[in-house]
C-alpha cells in the first residue's frame, strides 16, 4: 500500500500538476483546495505526510501546520509558498515543519523531500515499536531506579556498553536481565546492528548446536536446506545468551571454542566461518556452585564474566516500587485518577516479590482490570499465600541472638514436610524458584 500525502493548495492549476507528479512517483495523493478542506481531510483520511501552501485564502498555512502538529505530532509537514522569507522559514521550522520550499520548486526536489520525510516518520515508528517491545519484556521501566545499588549497576552497564567486553548478567527470574542486555546494546557502537536473543533453556538439547551455529542441508533428518545459526545472524551485532547455565557440558565446550576463536562451524559442514559478535549472557543460577559441582565449566565462566553485573531482586529495592507502580498504571492505560492508597502501597512494599518486576507488573494489571473504584485499596490486592503480612510480633529474637541460617533451615524443613518431600511444591510454599531451593539444600547439606 502506497503512502498517502495530503496536498493543500488553493491554486487549482498548480495543485493538479503537483498531484500528478507525486502520483507518478507512487504516492497516494489527497487534494484539498482550502484550509477547511485540509482540516477535514486530515481528520478523516489520516495522511502519512502533509504538504501545505502558506497563502490559502481562508486560512494561513502556518496555522494549519500548528493544528496538525498538535493533533498528530509525528506527521511530517512540508510548507510551500511563493512569498517566502527567512523569518517565515524560521517560524515554520519552529512550529515543527519538516522543510520549507519556495515556489517555483523543482518536482524532483519535492519528491526527494517527501521521500526523506516519510522515511523519517517510518524510522520514528520503528523506534517507538522497538521501545514498546523492550518495555514488554519485563518492563524497561525496571531500569529506572531510586536504589543506590541499582544506580551504580546502571552506571557500570553504560560505561561498558561502549566496549566489546563480554558481559554476564546474573539475577533472579523477572529482574529484567534481557532488558539490561538490550540497554547495553542500544548504547553500544553496535546499536544499528541486530540484537539476537537465545533462551538456552527453551531449545531441545539435540537442536541447540544447530540453533547456535547453523547447519547444512542433510546434516540431520529434517535439515532440508542450509540454515544460519544465531551467531551468524548476530554478526556485527549482539548475541544475548539467556539461561546460559542450562547448557549441557558438551555444548559448553563448543561455545568456549567459538568465543576463543571467533569462528563457527555449522553442523554438517567442514567450513569454518568467522563471526564478529558481542556476547551478553544471563542466568538465574549460581554458576559458582555449578562450577564446584562440576556442572559448569570454570574456563567458560571466566570467558563470559569479563564484566559481571548482578541485578538485585525487587525485595532489595522496595523504594522503587511506587515509581514502578505508576509506570505500570500508565502502561495499562489506566485513567489518570486511578491510584493505590497508602495502605495498598505499603502492602506492595512489604511483599517479597519472588517473581520480581514481572510479578509486580502482573499484579498492577490485575488490579486495574478488577478494581472496584479508582482508589485501589489493600484488600483489592491479591497476593499468593498472603505473603508479606507476617507480623513482626510473631518473630522472636532472643537477647543472645539467633542464627538466620538455622531459621532458614527450619523453614525449608517445614516446607518439605508439608509437601511430603516434593521439591517443586516446597519451593511454591516458600515462594522461591525451585533451583533456589535446591541450591539451599546443597548449601546446607540438608537431606530430605
Amino acid at each position: 500500500m502506497s503512502e498517502s500525502i495530503l496536498l493543500i493548495d488553493d491554486d487549482a492549476s498548480l495543485r493538479r500538476v503537483t498531484e500528478y507528479n507525486l502520483s507518478s512517483a507512487g504516492f497516494k495523493v489527497i487534494s484539498a483546495g482550502s484550509g477547511k478542506e485540509g482540516i477535514e481531510a486530515f481528520r478523516n483520511r489520516q495522511p502519512d505526510l502533509v504538504i501545505t501552501d502558506v497563502q490559502l485564502g481562508d486560512m494561513d498555512g502556518l496555522e494549519l501546520l500548528q493544528q496538525f502538529k498538535e493533533q498528530e505530532p509525528d506527521v511530517p509537514v512540508i510548507v510551500i509558498t511563493a512569498y517566502g522569507s527567512i523569518e517565515m522559514a524560521v517560524q515554520a521550522m519552529h512550529l515543527g515543519a519538516f522543510t520549507f520550499i519556495t515556489k517555483p520548486f523543482d518536482r524532483d526536489a519535492l519528491r526527494l523531500s517527501c521521500t526523506k520525510a516519510l522515511e523519517l516518520r517510518k524510522l520514528r515508528n520503528q523506534t517507538r515499536a522497538l521501545t514498546k517491545e523492550v518495555n514488554r519484556l519485563t518492563g524497561a521501566e525496571g531500569m529506572e531506579t531510586a536504589n543506590s545499588a541499582m544506580k551504580e549497576l546502571l552506571e557500570t552497564a553504560l560505561r561498558v556498553a561502549g566496549s566489546d567486553a563480554t558481559v554476564l548478567i546474573t539475577g533472579e527470574s523477572g529482574t529484567g536481565k534481557e532488558v539490561l542486555a538490550r540497554l547495553i546494546h542500544r548504547n553500544s557502537p553496535r546499536n544499528n546492528e541486530a540484537f539476537i536473543g537465545v533462551n538456552c533453556a527453551a531449545i531441545p538439547e539435540n537442536l541447540i548446536e544447530s540453533e547456535l551455529f547453523g547447519h547444512t542441508k542433510g546434516a540431520f533428518t529434517g535439515a532440508v536446506k542450509n540454515r544460519k545459526g544465531r551467531f551468524q545472524t548476530a554478526h556485527q551485532g549482539t548475541l544475548f545468551l539467556d539461561e546460559i547455565g542450562e547448557l549441557q557440558p558438551e555444548m559448553q565446550v563448543k561455545l568456549l571454542r567459538t568465543l576463543q576463536e571467533k569462528m563457527v562451524e555449522p553442523l554438517g559442514s567442514d567450513q569454518i566461518e568467522e563471526v564478529d559478535v558481542r556476547i551478553i549472557a544471563a542466568t538465574n543460577r549460581d554458576l559458582q556452585s555449578d562450577i564446584r559441582s562440576g556442572r559448569f565449566r570454570e574456563d567458560l565462566y571466566y570467558r563470559l564474566s569479563v564484566i559481571p553485573l548482578h541485578l538485585p531482586p525487587l525485595r532489595d529495592r522496595q523504594e522503587d516500587i511506587p515509581g514502578l507502580v505508576r509506570l505500570f498504571l500508565r502502561k495499562n492505560d489506566a485513567p489518570r485518577d486511578v491510584t493505590f492508597s497508602p495502605e495498598a502501597m505499603k502492602k506492595l512494599q512489604q511483599y517479597h516479590w519472588p517473581g520480581n518486576i514481572r510479578e509486580l507488573q502482573n499484579v498492577v494489571e490485575r488490579c486495574v482490570i478488577l478494581r472496584k473504584a479508582n482508589m485501589i485499596e489493600a484488600d483489592d490486592i491479591q497476593l499468593p499465600g498472603n505473603a508479606g503480612t507476617i507480623s513482626s510480633d510473631l518473630i522472636h529474637i532472643p537477647p543472645e541472638g539467633i542464627s538466620l541460617e538455622e531459621v532458614e533451615k527450619k523453614l525449608i524443613s517445614k516446607a518439605l514436610q508439608m509437601s511430603k518431600g516434593n521439591r517443586s511444591q516446597a519451593a511454591r510454599l516458600l515462594q522461591i524458584p525451585r533451583h533456589v531451593l535446591i541450591y539451599r539444600l546443597e548449601k546446607f547439606a540438608m537431606t530430605e
